[in-house]
């Protein structure tokens, strides 16, 4: 099965290294580029990737906006950040916008490669250095107060509920309408809905929003 990437970067060099080494192998496939994050926008509208490679830095919009954006349209979107840049100013603001990894440009055509294939099925590619701060970020966190309490959920029906626990645990449109029963139609339906009660910005705060009310205590949740 082929993975079908956009690439977003305003460096026409770096989007041609990037096609190339896409093109070197064989079940990834460069569908688009774009020079900047408002392309970058337009483009994964029309062409809907497996996989948007996301520069951060660029004049217009920026990836972090450009993220954000190709998020709220299309909430299953799976946006892989590859930057210069790995500094907590930059990774926090993109992972908040949706940023399913976040690898930088001195790694080796292998782990990009695989990176990109594992966004593609799901997973959360991180450079190893920036995967060590992100936990190191989060044991500090865990140990050095309690978390508040979450904001309640509005009412939701079962169906919703239902749904919205399938969202965190990970499972896509296709997966849930598989395990419910029901339509992909049905499925989107109740993702646009439960967007709109709980005022998420995307599918990654509907899966945070839904892990903050699981009956699991903060003692014995597993570290992400």
């Amino acid at each position: 099965m082929t993975t079908r990437v956009l690439l977003v970067d305003d460096q026409q060099l770096v989007r041609a290294g990037l096609r190339m080494l896409c093109d070197s192998a064989g079940d990834l496939e460069v569908v688009g580029e774009a020079g900047g994050g408002a392309d970058g926008v337009r483009l994964a509208r029309r062409l809907r990737p497996d996989v948007v490679l996301m520069d951060l830095r660029m004049p217009g919009m920026d990836g972090i906006r450009c993220t954000a954006q190709i998020l709220a349209a299309d909430p299953a979107a799976r946006v892989l950040v590859l930057t210069t840049f790995d500094d907590d100013e930059h990774l926090y603001p993109a992972l908040a916008a949706g940023a399913c990894g976040f690898l930088v440009k001195d790694a080796s055509p292998a782990e990009l490669l695989d990176g990109i294939r594992r966004a593609a099925a799901g997973q959360r590619p991180f450079s190893a250095p920036v995967l060590g701060r992100v936990v190191d970020s989060a044991v500090a966190a865990r140990t050095a107060a309690p978390p508040p309490e979450p904001a309640p959920l509005p009412p939701l029906t079962g169906r919703e509920s239902e749904v919205l626990h399938l969202i965190s645990q990970g499972l896509s449109n296709a997966e849930i309408a598989a395990r419910l029963h029901v339509g992909i139609t049905t499925v989107k339906t109740h993702v646009a809905g439960l967007l709109a009660k709980t005022g998420a910005a995307n599918r990654v705060r509907l899966a945070l929003l839904a892990l903050g009310h699981s009956p699991e205590t903060p003692s014995n949740r597993p570290i992400p």
